[in-house]
């Protein structure tokens, strides 16, 4: 009865997890893909998305500082690439980058403008599901908001799978559970599903810990968690290391 109960409960996450991948595709790739490009660049953008805009970069910096100097000879997932900014400061370490995302139209953008000079460094552009084990096993995996759109039971199976495929580290983020952040989830909720983008799902940050701390199966142990807040972004990293 136990392994009939457990096997249930991963074929439900599985669901879970395929129906939150196809909604977030389907949102990145045609709904928010002009949007997010220009985000993501350097063009001018409102007040707001500034802001936005300024925490993700203090949030790159802050993950890529988790991070050696000298990546030369190892590799790094970076799961959930966007456009490729952070895959394209690794591999200028030297890192062998496999930078996959499940939206076409953000990774055909992710190399039309990564350009890297000669040296050890490389990146190869994935188009897929970032819990793909064909990918490899990597010495270290990040996730920047790539995170951030499942539930506790699914965030914590997410970080479990992808953590057993790092040899190193894995350092990612998720959003922290505050007031502002929580009103915002449940005023969300409201608004019909074609009318607002995929939710953005507050986490605690106790609660993660107590639940990866848990788990017998994660094999690495807890980190470093810093907190960025710029404007209308807010996010939190947690970075897991090789005892």
């Amino acid at each position: 009865m136990p392994t009939t109960t457990t096997t249930n409960t991963a074929q439900e996450t599985a669901t879970r997890y395929d129906v939150r991948r196809d909604q977030l595709e389907e949102y990145f790739d045609r709904t928010a893909a002009a949007a997010w490009a220009k985000l993501t660049s350097d063009a001018p953008v409102s007040k707001i998305r500034a802001t936005v805009r300024a925490g993700r970069d203090r949030m790159r910096a802050l993950l890529l500082s988790y991070l050696p100097d000298d990546l030369s000879g190892q590799r790094l997932l970076d799961a959930g690439c966007g456009t490729g900014a952070l895959a394209q400061e690794a591999a200028l370490r030297g890192a062998e980058v496999v930078a996959v995302d499940i939206s076409p139209t953000l990774v055909t953008l992710a190399r039309e403008r990564v350009e890297l000079p000669e040296g050890p460094g490389s990146i190869r552009f994935e188009v897929g599901d970032m819990t793909d084990v064909a990918l490899g096993r990597f010495d270290w995996i990040v996730a920047m908001d790539s995170l951030i759109h499942y539930e506790a039971d699914d965030l914590e199976d997410l970080i479990v799978r992808l953590a057993v495929r790092a040899e190193r580290g894995f350092a990612f983020t998720f959003a922290p559970r505050t007031p502002l952040l929580a009103a915002m989830h449940t005023v969300g909720k409201a608004f019909p599903r074609g009318n607002r983008s995929p939710d953005i799902v507050p986490i605690s940050p106790k609660g993660i810990r107590k639940r990866l701390e848990a788990r017998e199966d994660l094999a690495l142990s807890l980190g470093r968690s810093e907190r960025i807040e710029s404007g209308f972004y807010t996010s939190q990293t947690l970075e897991l290391v090789r005892p």
